[in-house]
């Protein structure tokens, strides 16, 4: 299994999918062009297909025509990669347009700016009496629409909280650019020599810079539950008295008798019918190994039948089964990592009141000092103007972004708003094991003949095991042998006839022979041994000495597996570990204090990486668990992994330096705006220098 390459942090996040009716697929294996060029070379020699996507980002294919999708599934898995059906309509509910509205806002706002500024130079440069108030008509004329239409972001935020009785950033926001509008009204249509709808406007637009670096933040993020609705099968085949019939799962029973195909997902919770089974449960648990059941066993929605096909009795449907259940804890979850609350709102909940009394006070004070209303009131405008929150709003989302920008230009690619905030404060490191620290590998076996090759090859492409398609994946530049009578013994290996003679591929005790892994026989001659270690992750040794936590590993895995790997790195590790063991894990971490960085990739990890304080999961992880995380590592080592938290800990650091520049500068503006020596203008360029300062400030992060 790979992760993806570094040419693949070039492909764009989003990518539309080919319109009209389509079929859609999660690639979780896919890495990069060629893989891309591959499937879509295969899949147009499928009669019916009009149009093949794949998206390389979210490692997705969308396959458009009337099509059978088993048979698009059967090609892909032919082709050397692993498929899982989506449902799009599941998947369209989770889409967010919140970041295209807030860049046509600030678009506009923009293009607003610059042209009341060219009106404004012609007042600046001594125009009078009828001409001044023309253009300050005319800038009126371009204001009030764009300010009722771009800062609709800022007044919405700002009711909700009002309504409520709060205060947030955008109550202050909504309360200066509303004055400073409404004053410049006011001026205009009483001939008054000043108007600052140019000031309005600017304080729009760099504020909805701020909001929209905020958002492109966590553009990525989607809801890991959601992803996991979407996993699910959607028919099945029940069994009647006089054959078969392909229902949807929705209408399945308890009770019915179900039959799955090899190669199939078991649509609902049920007991085994048929005598034996070969299942992959590594989807849910992380188990590495094939599981072998007998009648009665149980077993769960999700796991794949890697033999023959057999038949299950429904004991759990709909909402009861083990997927949906998950799901429901995956929901749980995320909202409980959603009340986390971030750095800058925090401080508006003391920054907020505190501008709203100073405006006020310096409103009384003046109408105190002078009985001038009107003066009074643009006084308490060009306080409102010189403390509004710009450089506040922009000290995290400008650090964020540019910390963003930093970790993808070394292979992570970061999804969540508060990832890098929680990140810095993590002081504890749980690791899965399967497919995070390790990766299944089989070495090409040299010493094979061109025969053995090419019939290992046509035996592995013929069985679902998982070591099958790792075989499969070290030989692929081999051509496989023409094959008859393949067959597939449960728990065993895969038989079949070449050339007149019996061919296997298979347990060693199975080949009769006295080694215990995988291995090939050709017809009597003994049988040779094939290297299947299971492979530390590169850089896993350097990463775990750099970081510099404690840290332990939290496994699906057999304790035999699991006691070898954490040996090997010194690291304690608890074994046969459930979805909710894991979860209880975490929260027994989390009730004594800690804040636990969680590193999985797989459909069992899901609810334990939305559950942590932070996560990470690597790049060829399962959707579902990369949805959930925080920070997908895009490269295949994790050598750099601590490069994550040096750079969300200077993240905090540069974040926290932005408040005090902000501080800072309101240190020295508010006193000069309270003397009235600052007017609603001059205020707006003041607060847009300290904006620049923080951004400029922020741009540090990218030479960490």
């Amino acid at each position: 299994m790979t992760s993806a390459c570094p040419a693949c942090a070039a492909a764009p996040l989003a990518q539309e999918v080919a319109s009209g009716p389509a079929l859609q697929f999660s690639l979780p294996t896919i890495h990069c062009a060629a893989c891309i060029g591959k499937i879509e070379r295969g899949l147009r020699q499928i009669t019916g297909v009009q149009d093949v996507r794949v998206n390389l980002s979210l490692k997705r294919l969308s396959v458009t025509g009337p099509v059978n999708p088993d048979r698009v599934q059967q090609t892909l898995s032919d082709l050397g990669f692993e498929a899982y059906p989506l449902d799009l309509e599941t998947l369209n509910k989770a889409r967010d347009n919140v970041g295209r509205a807030l860049l046509i806002r600030m678009a506009v706002a923009g293009f607003a700016m610059m042209n009341v500024m060219l009106l404004s130079v012609a007042v600046w440069s001594g125009a009078t009496d009828a001409t001044r108030d023309l253009f300050h008509l005319i800038s009126a004329c371009i204001a009030l629409p764009v300010v009722a239409y771009s800062g609709q972001p800022f007044f919405a935020n700002a009711w909700a909280a009002l309504r409520v009785r709060r205060l947030n950033m955008d109550v202050p926001i909504s309360l200066a650019i509303l004055l400073a509008t409404g004053m410049s009204l006011f001026e205009t249509l009483n001939g008054g020599e000043h108007a600052y709808f140019d000031a309005a406007i600017s304080l729009t637009f760099f504020l909805l810079i701020g909001r929209y670096m905020d958002h492109q933040t966590r553009s990525a993020a989607r809801s890991a539950a959601k992803e996991l609705a979407a996993l699910e099968v959607h028919t099945a085949e029940r069994v009647l008295a006089d054959g078969t019939e392909t229902v949807a799962v929705s209408d399945i029973a308890l009770g019915d008798i179900l039959s799955v195909p090899s190669g199939a997902r078991v649509p609902v919770d049920g007991v085994l019918m048929t005598q034996s089974a070969l299942l992959d449960r590594s989807f849910l648990t992380g188990e590495s190994a094939a599981i072998a059941a007998e009648a009665g066993a149980d077993l769960q929605a999700g796991e794949i039948n890697l033999a023959g096909p057999i038949q299950v009795r429904a004991t759990a449907v709909g909402q009861d089964t083990t997927l949906r259940r998950m799901a429901a804890m995956v929901e749980t979850a995320e909202n409980g990592r959603n009340s986390y609350t971030a750095l800058a709102d925090r401080a508006a909940q003391v920054y907020a009141p505190a501008v709203h009394l100073l405006a006020f006070a310096a409103f009384l004070v003046w109408v105190a000092a002078t009985g001038d209303i009107r003066h009074a009131l643009n006084i308490a405008i060009a306080v409102l103007i010189i403390t509004c929150p710009c450089a506040l709003g922009l000290a995290v989302p400008a650090v964020t972004t540019a910390a963003v920008s930093r970790l993808f230009s070394a292979g992570f690619l970061v999804k969540h708003a508060t990832a890098l905030e929680r990140l810095a404060e993590t002081d504890q490191i749980v690791f899965d094991k399967t497919g995070t620290l390790t990766q299944p590998t089989v070495i090409a076996p040299d010493a094979f003949t061109a025969d053995e090759k090419a019939v290992g090859l046509a035996l592995a492409q013929a069985s679902h095991h998982p070591l099958s398609r790792a075989f499969a994946v070290a030989l692929r530049d081999v051509t496989p042998a023409a094959l008859t009578e393949v067959q597939e013994i449960a728990g065993q290996g895969v038989c079949a006839n070449w050339r007149g003679s019996t061919v296997k591929l298979g347990r060693g005790a199975w080949l009769g022979a006295d080694f215990d892994g995988l291995g090939l026989r050709m017809d009597n001659t003994p049988a040779k041994p094939i290297e299947a270690p299971e492979a530390v992750r590169p850089g896993v040794a350097e990463a775990l000495q750099a970081l510099n936590l404690p840290a332990e590993i939290l496994t699906g895995d057999n304790d035999t597996p699991a006691q070898r790997l954490a040996k090997a790195l010194g690291l304690p590790v608890t074994a046969n570990a459930r979805p909710d063991d894991k979860l209880r894990h975490l929260k027994d971490l989390a009730d004594r204090g800690h804040h636990v960085l969680m590193i999985g990739d797989g459909l069992n990890d899901t609810a334990a990486l939305a559950s942590a304080h932070a996560s990470i999961a690597p790049g060829k992880a399962l959707d579902a668990a990369r949805t959930a995380a925080d920070v997908i590592v895009l490269t295949d080592s994790f050598a750099d992994l601590p490069l994550i938290l040096r750079v969300a800990k200077a993240t905090q650091r540069l974040s926290k330096q932005n408040f005090a520049i902000a501080t800072l500068y309101n240190c020295i503006a508010v006193p000069i705006a309270l003397a009235g020596f600052a007017t609603p203008l001059a205020a707006a360029l003041a607060m847009s220098i300290s904006s620049i300062t923080v951004l400029l400030n922020s741009q540090r992060m990218r030479y960490l």
